[in-house]
């Protein structure tokens, strides 16, 4: 991974003129960290804690949606679901899970994402346990409740968690690996069910086993978490001394503007007052809809193109390992040029082409393009809201404020789901002509909010700039002198 450094004969690095301190005063005044111990640091954030997280996130995404995998076993028949009831236990997961982010985010800042997590962890690997024993819509729709509870706060806790330990600059990166996790669910969950569906026994169903082997392996992860997840920095023993200071020092360089903070239920909440609230929660909120259209009906697109049971699930595997490299790509590209806003926009497009070509082609004529659109849709719709997450955090540098916001946005991302889940009708099977249609649409709209809102950001930074006298970008303040957040004439925006 690549360390940050600044060029002292770069005109943006030589801020330490005395006109420069005067228009922004308090700049560098935190001793610049040695950059080899640096990398050692994130050498062991990167072999230590990310691999964690990633299988958490992965185990999270293999039990959340293992259901679509099972409905393509006759988990519907074996239950005796009826007309739109499959549809339903997937709408029902939603609200608890929408509206509960928040509150258990408020806990992860309060007792720790360290503590936290794990439990959450074996809370949802049990959940996915007792579904394999669930014998009617009641029992599956009560655990499906359940389930959305335990992860709610899974994507916010962990965005969190690493914005206290890695700087603006790396954490899209790592949000994008940690997030792949759910991409590579996608191929990982086709893979295990095309296992689990060939293999033959009397006693259970294959789709009960999909629920027991996942389960089972979610609470041996959790485990893991709670034995190896330092709380903080400061607290992390595989660190010695020297690497705790300059991990704090780094942190107060470029990523908030105080380390571990006393929660502040009301300071936190004033971020919903900020008017660039509503435009991080209006740009997840639109591109949440492909995202889960994706990520929960990707199954049923394919079947759409006519295969049977076992080849639907493998044939799922390649666009979700296509979605997740294409994933980290672009997020290391997004942190190498410390850019947000296009990089999401392209994504958003590619997820709307794939779209496009599947509403708009008799699919059974045309296989291959049509298989190919699949591939598009993975490839666009896995990164946009890492993007959006990291972007709200990059700018949000008080912990309080971050943890509320990344939550309150992450909770409309998912509540998307609603949209998604409802447009995906029994009525409308195969084709699914108005879900392809209205997920093109909200991508289209992110793509709009996306747009305005990066062109503001370079336009307040040139502004700025030109009242101040000075050529600076987010890099070069340190985000300890800026309690203040946007209002501090020395704050940048990160676009």
């Amino acid at each position: 991974m690549s360390v940050e450094k600044r060029d002292s004969s770069d005109e943006k690095g030589s801020i330490a003129d005395a006109y420069v301190k005067q228009a922004a005063p308090g700049i560098h005044d935190i001793p610049l960290p040695d950059p080899a111990v640096q990398k050692r640091i994130l050498l062991k954030f990167d072999f230590i804690m990310l691999p964690l997280l990633a299988l958490f996130y992965l185990c999270n995404a293999l039990d959340k949606a293992s259901l679509g995998n099972a409905k393509t076993n006759g988990m519907d028949k074996d239950l005796h679901l009826k007309g739109n009831e499959y549809y339903q236990l997937i709408t029902a997961f939603y609200a608890p899970f929408c509206v509960l982010g928040t509150p258990i985010t408020i806990l992860i800042k309060r007792f720790s994402a360290a503590r936290v997590l794990p439990i959450m962890a074996a809370g949802f690997g049990g959940i996915s346990l007792l579904s394999a024993a669930a014998k009617n819509f009641g029992g599956m729709m009560t655990l499906r409740i359940l389930l959305a509870v335990s992860e709610a706060a899974c994507l916010p806790g962990v965005v969190f968690y690493l914005s206290s330990f890695y700087t603006r600059g790396e954490l899209a990166r790592r949000v994008g690996i940690f997030y792949a996790a759910s991409s590579i669910a996608g191929a990982f969950g086709g893979l295990i069910a095309f296992g689990v569906f060939s293999a033959h026994t009397t006693v259970l169903k294959g789709w009960q086993i999909l629920f027991i082997v996942e389960g089972g392996f979610t609470l041996l992860v959790g485990l893991a978490m709670f034995l190896v997840l330092p709380r903080s920095v400061d607290t992390a023993r595989f660190l010695n001394e020297e690497e705790r200071v300059v991990a704090r020092n780094r942190l107060l360089h470029d990523s908030s503007s105080e380390l571990g903070s006393k929660l502040d239920i009301k300071g936190a909440f004033k971020s919903l007052l900020e008017w660039q609230t509503l435009f991080w929660i209006g740009i997840e909120l639109c591109l949440g809809v492909p995202l889960a259209s994706v990520s929960n009906f990707l199954p049923q697109v394919v079947a759409r193109l006519g295969y049977s049971t076992v080849k639907t699930n493998l044939y799922t595997v390649a666009p979700n390992v296509v979605g997740a490299v294409c994933l980290v790509l672009l997020t290391q590209s997004s942190d190498l040029w410390r850019e947000r806003s296009m990089h999401l926009i392209t994504a958003l497009a590619v997820t709307m082409v794939g779209f496009v070509i599947l509403g708009a082609i008799d699919v059974l004529k045309h296989l291959q393009v049509s298989y190919f659109a699949c591939f598009l849709l993975c490839m666009g719709s896995f990164s946009p809201s890492v993007l959006t997450v990291s972007w709200a955090a990059n700018n949000t540098l008080d912990e309080n404020k971050r943890a509320v916001l990344v939550a309150i946005v992450v909770a409309f991302g998912n509540a998307a789901g609603l949209v998604s889940s409802n447009v995906f009708r029994a009525q409308d099977e195969p084709k699914y002509i108005l879900a392809l249609v209205v997920s093109a649409c909200f991508g289209g709209a992110s793509i709009v909010l996306a747009a305005i809102f990066g062109i503001y950001m370079r336009w307040d930074n040139a502004r700025r700039n030109r009242e101040q006298g000075v050529n600076l970008s987010a890099r070069d303040v340190d985000t300890a002198i800026l309690q203040e957040g946007s209002k501090h004439p020395s704050f940048r925006w990160m676009y």
